[in-house]
């Protein structure tokens, strides 16, 4: 019996909408892949990093070498699911990259995101004292239709629970972890983003030319990155 290749299980960010993953989970099906979409509790006050781990494994299903791949937020309980469920690799794209004990909350001084990204706006001729612009920092590269798509979707609630919570983890998980990261993600800086993957996880990153949300603005690019890493 041939071997059956192990399947993608697709962890969105904050927010928790598998509609992220709306253009690429297709793309993956497309070449033979089971692609599974995870939506988070993200409105469930109740709902902290353990119970969205819960729901990845649930998702996961008794599989085995799963490919689990987590945007942005999601890097912070996919590697608790990974702990509890039999996943092959870990494939991080624009991702919040927790240390032990750091909670979301406080990651982005901790990390120096804050700073990056004040030098980043700075840089671009933007101004960072403005107030912040959803379309601007995420959806500025996504196709028009897109970002209609999106806003026209209802409007998804991040409670705070899983931010405040430290992550629980004492290391990384010992698994095959790779990372692609957005050359023009005005969110987490480019070179910032770099500089904080070698660190925390001692891995060289790849790039797609992108912001913030690459699976939306360049969704071939980024199914192809997933397909040929697991």
């Amino acid at each position: 019996m041939a071997h059956s290749p192990s399947p993608f299980v697709l962890v969105p960010g904050a927010g928790g909408d598998g509609w992220y993953w709306s253009r690429v989970a297709p793309l993956l099906r497309a070449a033979g892949r089971e692609a599974v979409v995870v939506d988070l509790p993200a409105g469930d006050e109740e709902a902290g990093l353990e119970e969205y781990a819960d729901v990845v494994v649930e998702a996961i299903d008794g599989h085995e070498d799963v490919t689990l791949v987590a945007q942005s937020m999601g890097a912070f309980s996919a590697p608790i699911a990974a702990t509890w469920a039999r996943v092959g690799r870990l494939l991080l794209i624009a991702p919040m990259i927790p240390a032990p004990g750091e909670s979301a909350s406080s990651w982005w001084s901790a990390s120096g995101q804050d700073a990056a990204w004040r030098a980043s706006e700075v840089a671009g001729g933007r101004d960072p004292e403005a107030p912040f612009d959803e379309r601007e920092a995420f959806f500025h590269d996504v196709a028009p239709e897109i970002v209609d798509e999106a806003y026209g979707r209802p409007e998804p609630r991040q409670a705070d629970k899983p931010f405040v919570q430290p992550f629980p983890l004492e290391a990384w998980p010992s698994l095959p972890t790779a990372v692609l990261l957005g050359r023009r993600d005005r969110l987490f800086p480019y070179t910032f983003m770099v500089g904080l993957t070698r660190a925390r996880l001692g891995v060289e990153p790849d790039a797609v030319d992108t912001g913030h949300l690459a699976s939306l603005a360049r969704p071939r690019a980024t199914a192809d990155w997933l397909l040929a890493q697991g």
